[in-house]
Parts: C-alpha cells; sequence; structure tokens
C-alpha cells in the first residue's frame, strides 16, 4: 500500500531531526535505547504464523499493560487460535509486559510505534492485525487512519477522557471529532465519559458504556501467595505490629511520607513503614532520601540487610501486591502532589480488593471513575493535604476495627464493579468475526 504522508509526518520528521543528537548520545551509553527507537520506528519482525487472526492490544505503560491480563486471558479462552500482540510505550510498561507475557508464545511484546506513517505501516505489514485495541486514550491520528484504510477495526477498550484533556480536545474539535469517527467502537467506563466523547463529535452508535476492566484485574482475597515469606525477608511482622503501606508513590510525596510517620511514631511506636515508588529509576533517590532523615532502611532487593524497625523500600517490581496484602492501612501515591495531568493518581483498585483501608491525595484525575465508585460506597477516604493524612492515618491506627470496616467496603465495591472485561471480549470478538 503506498504511503502518503502528511502534516503529521512532516512535524515527526522535524522532531526527529531535532533530537537525533540526544538518541545518538544516549544510545552509545545504552544499546537498548537506540533498539527501542528502532522498534518504535516500526522496525519488528514479521509474524510467523501470519495466517492465525490477530489482535493488537495497545497499552501506554504500566496501569494500562496490567488491565489486558484479564482481556488476554479471556480472548485466548474464547478463541484458543488467537495471536495477541500487545504494545506499549514506556520503559516501565515493557518491564511488566515481559513479565507477564514474556513466556507465552501466544502474544508478542512490541514498543508502539511512533505516530509517523512509515513505522506505522511497517508494523501493521509485520503483524496484520485484524483487530487494533487502544486503551483508555491511545487515539493518534496517523494510526488510526492507516488501520482505517487497511480495513482493520479500531476499537477503543476502557475509554476514559479527563476534564483536562476534554478542554484540550474541545479547542480542536474539527481534528478530534474526524479521528474519532473513524474509529469503530468507543468503550468507555462511565456515562460522563460517554458524554465527552458525543461532545467531540463521535456518533451515538459509536459510544457504548461498558465499565472499566481494571475491577477484573484485581484479585479478591484475604491473603496473597509468598506475603508472609516477603514479610520474614524484610523483617515486617504483621500480626504484631501495626504497617502502613505507601505504594506507588512520585516525586515530592516521599518527604511528606516520612514527616507523618515520624510525627506518628510518638503515639504508635510499633508502626511500621513500607514506601513503594511508582518508577524504579527512583529507587536509589528515595533510598537515599530514607537515610538522610535519619530512618535506618531495609531494601526489598537487599533483604539480608533488615535492621529492625527499619523503613523498608520495595525497591523490586511485580511484588506490590504482596506488599498492600501485609498493610493495615494502605496510602495509594502519585495523589497527595500536583505532578501534572498525565501523572495524576495511581491504581487504588488492589488494596482495595484485598479490603485494606485505602487513603488517596485529591490528584486522582486518571482514576476519577473508579474514585467516584469508591466514594458512592463509602470505601475511600480523600486527604487533601499532610495534616489530614496524618490525622486520618492515626484515628485508623487507633481504631483498628474502623479500619477494617472501610476495607471490608472497598471490597464490596470492587467485587460489584467486576464483568466489563467479558463484555470487551464480546465486542473484540465481534469485530475480528467480520474480519477472518
Amino acid at each position: 500500500m503506498p504511503i502518503r504522508f502528511n502534516l503529521y509526518d512532516i512535524a515527526y520528521y522535524l522532531g526527529v531531526g531535532v533530537a537525533s543528537p540526544y538518541w545518538l548520545i544516549k544510545s552509545s551509553a545504552r544499546t537498548k535505547v537506540l533498539r527501542a527507537f528502532r522498534e518504535r520506528m516500526g522496525h519488528v519482525p514479521a509474524r510467523a504464523d501470519s495466517s492465525r487472526p490477530a489482535v493488537l492490544i495497545h497499552a501506554v505503560s504500566l496501569g494500562e499493560i496490567n488491565a489486558t491480563r484479564a482481556l488476554v486471558d479471556m480472548l485466548r479462552r474464547r478463541r484458543d487460535d488467537l495471536h495477541i500482540i500487545i504494545s506499549t510505550t514506556t520503559d516501565t510498561g515493557f518491564a511488566r509486559g515481559q513479565q507477564l507475557y514474556g513466556a507465552n508464545p501466544n502474544v508478542t511484546l512490541i514498543r508502539y510505534p511512533l505516530d509517523f506513517s512509515p513505522a506505522i505501516h511497517r508494523v501493521l505489514d509485520a503483524l496484520r492485525p485484524g483487530v487494533v485495541v487502544l486503551m483508555e486514550l491511545e487515539l493518534w491520528p496517523n494510526f488510526v487512519r492507516a488501520c482505517k484504510q487497511r480495513g482493520i477495526a479500531v476499537i477503543l477498550a476502557n475509554g476514559r477522557l479527563t476534564e483536562e484533556s476534554f478542554g484540550r480536545y474541545l479547542l480542536v474539535r474539527p481534528i478530534v471529532a474526524a479521528m474519532l469517527r473513524r474509529v469503530d467502537r468507543l468503550c468507555v467506563q462511565d456515562d460522563l465519559y460517554g458524554q465527552r466523547f458525543l461532545r467531540l463529535g463521535a456518533r451515538p452508535d459509536q459510544v457504548t458504556v461498558i465499565g472499566t476492566m481494571k475491577f477484573d484485574t484485581a484479585t479478591i482475597a484475604e491473603r496473597v501467595e509468598g506475603d508472609e515469606q516477603l514479610a520474614r525477608e524484610v523483617g515486617l511482622r504483621p500480626r504484631d505490629e501495626p504497617i502502613w503501606v505507601c505504594g506507588s508513590t512520585g516525586p515530592g510525596e516521599e518527604e511528606i511520607l516520612l514527616r507523618v510517620y515520624q510525627s506518628l511514631r510518638e503515639k504508635h511506636s510499633s508502626l511500621r513503614l513500607v514506601l513503594v515508588p511508582r518508577k524504579p529509576e527512583r529507587f536509589d533517590d528515595v533510598a537515599q532520601l530514607i537515610e538522610s532523615q535519619g530512618f535506618a532502611l531495609t531494601r526489598r532487593s537487599k533483604p539480608e540487610t533488615a535492621p529492625e524497625d527499619s523503613v523498608v523500600l520495595g525497591d523490586t517490581m511485580g511484588e506490590l501486591q504482596k506488599i498492600y496484602s501485609l498493610a493495615s492501612v494502605v496510602f495509594v501515591g502519585r495523589s497527595l502532589v500536583d505532578l501534572g495531568p498525565r501523572q495524576h493518581g495511581s491504581d487504588m483498585i488492589e488494596p482495595c480488593a484485598l479490603g485494606k483501608a485505602t487513603l488517596i491525595g485529591p490528584f486522582t484525575g486518571n482514576f476519577a471513575d473508579v474514585v467516584r465508585s469508591f466514594k458512592a460506597g463509602n470505601s475511600i477516604v480523600e486527604v487533601p493535604d499532610e495534616a489530614t493524612l496524618r490525622a486520618t492515618l492515626s484515628a485508623l491506627l487507633r481504631n483498628p476495627d474502623e479500619a477494617r470496616a472501610l476495607g471490608a467496603r472497598a471490597r464490596e465495591v470492587v467485587r460489584a464493579q467486576k464483568g466489563a472485561t467479558e463484555r470487551h471480549a464480546d465486542v473484540v470478538l465481534a469485530a475480528l468475526s467480520k474480519r477472518t
């Protein structure tokens, strides 16, 4: 198929030219950077089993990758001949994808191509999907156009549209409307998001309120396999001491959390703190911060150095659920400090599914629909600032029955919200059946 260049492509050419020196410098130090850039320019191996039907699911980062698990399992159970291609953009998303799918012969993991026509056509030529599923709001004009030209169905899954994004898109509504009308189905998380897509120019027959698959990936359980071993290895005693787990924390939050912890220790001397930064590249910086504040440090990656009463740093990937399982109270990060709209909030469903009393800050725009569900069930506590966090946490530590009741209500909300994955699978397989 001949490639037609457009204004988007010209912009990409200019951007690549400006960024080339940076990439060359980075690639000389880290060859994996150059390899990742080649993949993003569309240089991926051709699919060997191209006769099999295939679905490409794009999940931009860690949270979206986690949300694919249940959908991949559901699609494969219902179509065992199906090949799944998972694409992602960030390093953390790619690392999590390798953990989840690296050993699965029916799943191929790639980096999502830049929205640049030559890169897109290389990827589509190599992988030949029948359906493309874009998670949440990963709509790119060139990619959507290329799929439409080839007769590939495009489905938005777990669709959401934050207030900030909606405001920006309204400024360029004609462009956004043209792109939305090339999408076959817009499967959105709730009515509010559906109305926003309609106001941007989507047709009513395109928009379906299905719910969020994030609830389906959460495990409703009392304990998580391996949690007790982890506790022993880092010197935690969940039966004998209250444990405050702060998961997916971001820059500027750890300082606040350490201050709150120090203050609470005056009345709750046995309280333990576990910090789990969202991004692995921050592990060393947070370790230094903990020690600079006068706390003993235990790193999960080096459990043999676990001094008593130390602050535990969760500096491994894939163990956050086990760490949450040990908690008396959980704080979910990237929500107390304004890190910018693209980083507002982290997944609070996982600790809620484990029945943990869960606190969040005010900046949760990326999980607005989820927060609405929990607030409606009186099952999560939003703390607007450091002082309120300290007071709320102290109250829950003094009243463990209240903390357990809060966690129990949260678990019931998760249970009630499950089922969106099957509804998404219905849409994907119906689209695939028209093309195979």
